[in-house]
Formats: C-alpha cells, sequence, structure tokens
C-alpha cells in the first residue's frame, strides 16, 4: 500500500516529461528551450523550481536527524537558508538576466565566458561544474534510495533503478520539464511535512508533552538541556553559525544549478514574485523540517541504530500507516528528484555547451546552430551522465559520501568571484579569476582533505577569504585581455 501513492507520483513525473518533450521538439532554438526553457518563467514557477533546487534529501533526513541530536541550535543553523531565494534574484537575478539577453547566455558559463573571454577559465570551471554535480548527484540517489528502501521494504538496487531512472528520463526532455516537475516537488515537499508534523504532534502526545521530553534530554551540569541552546554545550560554536550563513545563505547566490534561473523567468514582475514567493516557501520549508526534527524527540526518544539519518525514516515507517508513508515518502523523493535534475541539466550543459565548443573551437554565433543539428548529443550526454550516477550509486563508497560533502562548498569556492566580481567589480579580469579559483578552491580542498580547521569556521571561509584576495591579486598583475566587452556589464561606467 505504501508504494501505491509513490507510483503515482513517478507516473505523473513521466507525464510531465512527456508534455515538456513536444514543446521541445517543436522549438525554433533548441538549446535555448532545452536549457532555459525559452526564457518563459512565470514567477510561481520560478519560486517553487528554486525552492525544490535548495531542497534536498539532506533537508529531509539528514538536517532533521542533526535536529534530532542537537535541538534549537540546529534549526538556527539552518535560518540562513530563508535568505536564498530572495538574496540570488534581489542582488543578481535581474541582472543576469539582461546580461544573458543581451548576449545570449544559456548557462552560467556562458555568462563567465563572455565577460572574460578566456578558454582556459571556461574549461575549468566546466570541468569542476561536472565533478562536483555528478558527485552531488551520485550522493542524493544513495540517499533517495536509502529512505525508499527503509520505508517500503523493497531491495536498495531496485529502489534505485525505479525512482532514479524516473528522474534521468524526464530530465532528457529539458528544463521545462525541470521546473515543472520542481514545481510539483516543492508542492509536494511542503504536502510531506505537514502530515510529518502532524503524525509527530499527535504522537508525541501534544507540543507542551514533546517540549517536556526535551527538557529532559542532554542535561547538563546546569540543569538546562542542551538541546535547547543555541551552540548546543559546544557543539555548534558560534564561529560555525557564522558560517552558516555563508555556506548556505549569502555564498548560493554563486551555484551555477541554482543562478541559471535567472536566466529562465519572463518579466520583472516574475521575477520580485517569486522573489516574495521563494522566501516564504523556503524559509517554511527549511526551518519547518529542521523544527521537526527537533521535536521528534518526544516521538523517536533512543538513537535508532543505523544512526541520525534514520530518525525521519523510522518514524515514517513505525508511526504512519502505509498510505499516510506513502504519501510523506513523496517529501524527501521529490526533494531528491527536484535537485538531482536541476543537476542533470546543469552538468549536461556543461558538456554541450561549454567543454565541447571549447575543445572544437566554435565561435560564440555559430553555438546555437550547433546544438540545435545535435539535439541526439544532446539527450544523449543528459541520459548518460545520469546513468554513470545509478551505477557510482549501486555501489556506495565512502569516498563518495566525501566527496558529496564538500561538493557544495566546493562549487561556491571555484565560482562566487569569477561571478559576482565579473558582475559588479569592471577591474576584475581573467587572470583574477582564474589565480581566485586555483587558490580558494585547492585550499579549501586541501582543509577539507587533511581535516583543518580555524577557529571552528567550515572552511568555506578560508576557501572564499584565499579565492577573494587572489582574485584581487590577479586583476591587478595581469593584463585585462577582453575589454571591449566591458561595456555589455559596465554601459554606463566605460
Amino acid at each position: 500500500m505504501t508504494l501505491v501513492p509513490v507510483l503515482v507520483f513517478l507516473a505523473l513525473m513521466i507525464m510531465i516529461g512527456v508534455y515538456a518533450k513536444k514543446d521541445l521538439n517543436k522549438a525554433e532554438n533548441f538549446k535555448k528551450e532545452y536549457f532555459v526553457a525559452n526564457r518563459s518563467l512565470g514567477g510561481i514557477v520560478l519560486a517553487m523550481t528554486l525552492v525544490a533546487t535548495y531542497g534536498s534529501v539532506s533537508s529531509f533526513i539528514s538536517g532533521p536527524g542533526v535536529a534530532w541530536n542537537l535541538g534549537f541550535g540546529w534549526v538556527v543553523f539552518a535560518a540562513p537558508q530563508i535568505i536564498t531565494g530572495f538574496l540570488l534574484l534581489g542582488l543578481i537575478g535581474k541582472r543576469l538576466a539582461c546580461i544573458g539577453r543581451k548576449i545570449e547566455a544559456y548557462t552560467i558559463i556562458d555568462v563567465i565566458h563572455y565577460r572574460y573571454a578566456n578558454k582556459s577559465l571556461t574549461l575549468l570551471l566546466s570541468i569542476v561544474l561536472l565533478i562536483f554535480f555528478t558527485a552531488m548527484v551520485v550522493g542524493q540517489f544513495i540517499g533517495g534510495a536509502q529512505i525508499f528502501t527503509a520505508i517500503t521494504g523493497l531491495d536498495y538496487k531496485l529502489g534505485l533503478l525505479i525512482f532514479a531512472s524516473v528522474t534521468v528520463i524526464y530530465t532528457s526532455s529539458g528544463f521545462k520539464a525541470v521546473v515543472l516537475t520542481d514545481t510539483l516537488c516543492a508542492f509536494l515537499m511542503i504536502t510531506g511535512m505537514i502530515t510529518l508534523g502532524y503524525v509527530i504532534i499527535k504522537d508525541g502526545g501534544g507540543l507542551a508533552n514533546i517540549m517536556e521530553v526535551i527538557r529532559n534530554t542532554n542535561v547538563g551540569e546546569d540543569g538546562i538541556s542542551a538541546n535547547l541552546k543555541v551552540t548546543a554545550n559546544g557543539a555548534l560554536p558560534y564561529s560555525l553559525l557564522f558560517s552558516a550563513w555563508l555556506l548556505v545563505g549569502f555564498y548560493t547566490v554563486a551555484l551555477p544549478q541554482s543562478a541559471v534561473r535567472a536566466l529562465s523567468y519572463k518579466t520583472t514582475g516574475d521575477l520580485h514574485m517569486a522573489m516574495f514567493v521563494a522566501t516564504v516557501v523556503c524559509g517554511a520549508l527549511m526551518i519547518g523540517m529542521t523544527l521537526l526534527g527537533v521535536l521528534s524527540r518526544g516521538v523517536i526518544q533512543q538513537l535508532p541504530e543505523n544512526g541520525t539519518d534514520a530518525v525521519i525514516p523510522v518514524l515514517i515507517a513505525t508511526h504512519m500507516h502505509p498510505i499516510l508513508a506513502g504519501i510523506t515518502i513523496i517529501g524527501p523523493l521529490a526533494a531528491t528528484m527536484s535537485t538531482v535534475s536541476s543537476l542533470l541539466i546543469s552538468a549536461s550543459s556543461a558538456v554541450v555547451s561549454d567543454i565541447y565548443s571549447q575543445l572544437n573551437d566554435k565561435k560564440e554565433d555559430k553555438k546555437d546552430k550547433i546544438s540545435a543539428n545535435n539535439k541526439f548529443v544532446t539527450i544523449f550526454i543528459t541520459s548518460f551522465i545520469g546513468f554513470i550516477a545509478i551505477l557510482l550509486a549501486m555501489y556506495p563508497q565512502d569516498i563518495v559520501v566525501w566527496v558529496n560533502l564538500f561538493a557544495f562548498g566546493g562549487l561556491e569556492s571555484a565560482f562566487l568571484w569569477p561571478l559576482v566580481l565579473g558582475l559588479f567589480w569592471k577591474k576584475m579580469n581573467a587572470g583574477g579569476a582564474l589565480l581566485g579559483i586555483i587558490f580558494g578552491l585547492g585550499i579549501y580542498t586541501m582543509c577539507m582533505a587533511t581535516g583543518f580547521k580555524f577557529m571552528s569556521f567550515h572552511n568555506i571561509v578560508i576557501g572564499t577569504a584565499c579565492g577573494l584576495v587572489f582574485s584581487i591579486i590577479g586583476s591587478y598583475i595581469f593584463p585585462d585581455t577582453a575589454k571591449e566587452r566591458l561595456k555589455v556589464f559596465f554601459p554606463h561606467k566605460i
């Protein structure tokens, strides 16, 4: 019975993919339709696709599990996610959209390539994007398959094949399929959160009883529960909480899978509506799920055998009617699939639009024609990357999980300053961008690999700080080879 709602959901996703494929086949400009849905997104769809992209299996499983263990301090850690949609659209959204239309850019790397006119920089960022995105897709597939298996009782590999294959199939229909399914997924994520909240409050004996349980959990020498403290008795130092405002807050403006949404909306009115809707929905979802993780302590009082990641799956499997469990599991599955589809479409654009074009030294004015004449190649690349990710997820290794953990910060270390400084500082040039990426991403990676910590800050602080310093140094010591293009980015300052 648990499988019935899930199978209906998966069938609906396939149907949306078929619908989007019809528009793709009729499109005059294949590349424009495939990668940015012909720049036709309305405000609600734009907001929901942003929310769904930010939400992942971690938002439903890992995050609430950590919140179960650490308490309300983890809610403070998750709070910066409220600003992500508003910040992205408000800070760089309109600027990116205007520039994207002027230069016919369909990816963030298209924008960066035009700004700096440097093949080495474009190839480096494309390879970084492809590697980190593939790792993140594998991690999402693993997490989604594990919760699918835990609740339905199906074999891990069979569960992985079912939902992962559906994701790859509809994603191959292009960006319109991705944003439409994202919109559906965002609503279903909210539905899953509501059903989960209802069960927690009911089985926990009401909010007052749950809070009493929390007050008597992890009580310190001062007689106060660590789960009620912002720092969780030192487990969440203020330096780490500050880092969260950078890692999952301000720096998310540079994530290419999110920033590309700014290239696809229809009007300024849609942008403004999306800023409001995304802030409200993202805040409700991200904070809501984390808060439910804290409150689940009133229902699941002992750590499950498989650790904190098992808290929510155990709660769903043991405290819900099978049909309700099936409806609720759609939430984390939707979060997983929406994140994966965004990563896949961006990864395929890195191969088809960026790496392929650069290696073949094609002129920019021919890029649209090349892509339009290679529809099969574009769809094949999307499907192939998804297939490779499924194969890797079949046999999960610790190294894959580790790579997934630092991939988020790695993308920010690589893309933050080339994109943000490129948009707002006319002195920034290709030499500065390359130097910033090499040192920023390199130092971030070394710190993560060696476990180095500075005053409990997350290593994203070190990586992006080094990236900023070397971007500025490089911009002053290397000549600017793309000055003639600055008038597109700074029309009133040239």
